[in-house]
């Protein structure tokens, strides 16, 4: 295969990979990686950093649609984003020097528990709940356009999963959103629109704070980053138009089983080299 062929082929599978990942609600860099290292043999580094760009290209157009709409927390997402930095930067570090195998083998299990957590059911949100004090000092509290105040819940425990979702970004270039669902839906207990769109701006802020590492260490290449992000961003916006329309619950099924095939093939991928 040519230049030419390769890139059109990686952009051709970056447009699908955004396509689903805006439909399903979880971005497209956790499945651009592995199609990047399954099907085109690329080096697992490479296909990372690839990604990382195009969760930024993606994250930013959302980001902006729900800033403008009123339904992001920005002082939640600030907040956060200083755990999911720090933990990002240390995961970029890592993958630096970690061996080839054993990313395989991590990228495959977080694909996994991506597709456990997205199983997980909505506990809700109650506008009765007590306030936290430590969001009421952080005046993390806020409100829908139009709807009820909702207490921010487990400030706490919150940062911590952000500080594992960090990691998980910059080791494995992904946006890890499943692990930012988790901290602000499931313990936080912030409204699922909100964590939704928080979610989406933090997850550019995220891979920008270990994009910069990928760089340094000569792990973005413009052969696949390009074609990569710019199939991404097309595949995301046609996601968002097809959305309406498309039965996502059958989608979803199929999504996930399809997560947990390529994550079990990253394991397998990744035990011979160990």
């Amino acid at each position: 295969m040519n230049e030419l062929g390769f890139d059109l082929a990686v952009a051709a599978a970056a447009f699908v990979a955004g396509t689903l990942g805006a439909l399903i609600g979880l971005g497209g860099g956790i499945i651009i990686t592995p199609l990047l290292v399954l099907g085109f043999g690329v080096d697992i580094r490479y296909a990372m950093g690839a990604a990382l760009v195009s969760v930024i290209a993606t994250s930013s157009g959302a980001a902006a649609a729900y800033l403008r709409d009123g339904i992001s927390n920005m002082r939640i997402g600030l907040f956060l984003c200083t755990a999911t930095t720090l933990g990002a930067v240390g995961g970029a570090m890592l993958a630096g020097v970690a061996d080839a195998g054993l990313l395989s083998l991590i990228f495959g299990v977080a694909l996994l528990a991506t597709a456990g957590l997205s199983l997980r059911r909505n506990p809700g949100t109650d506008a009765a709940l007590p306030v936290d004090p430590i969001a009421a000092r952080l005046r993390l509290d806020d409100a829908l356009p139009g709807g009820p105040v909702y207490h921010v819940q487990r400030v706490g425990w919150g940062f911590l999963v952000m500080v594992v979702a960090g990691v998980l970004s910059g080791l494995l270039g992904i946006g890890s959103g499943a692990f930012k669902v988790l901290g602000m839906d499931q313990i936080m207990r912030v409204p699922f629109k909100v964590t939704t769109a928080t979610s989406n701006f933090m997850i550019g802020v995220t891979a920008a704070a270990s994009v910069g590492i990928y760089l340094k260490n000569g792990y973005l290449d413009p052969v696949l980053v390009f074609p990569a992000a710019l199939g991404v961003l097309a595949g995301a916006f046609v996601g968002a138009k097809l959305l309406p329309v498309v039965p996502v619950k059958i989608l979803k099924v199929v999504f996930l089983v399809a997560i947990t095939a390529i994550g079990i093939q990253m394991i397998l991928n990744g035990i011979p080299h160990r």
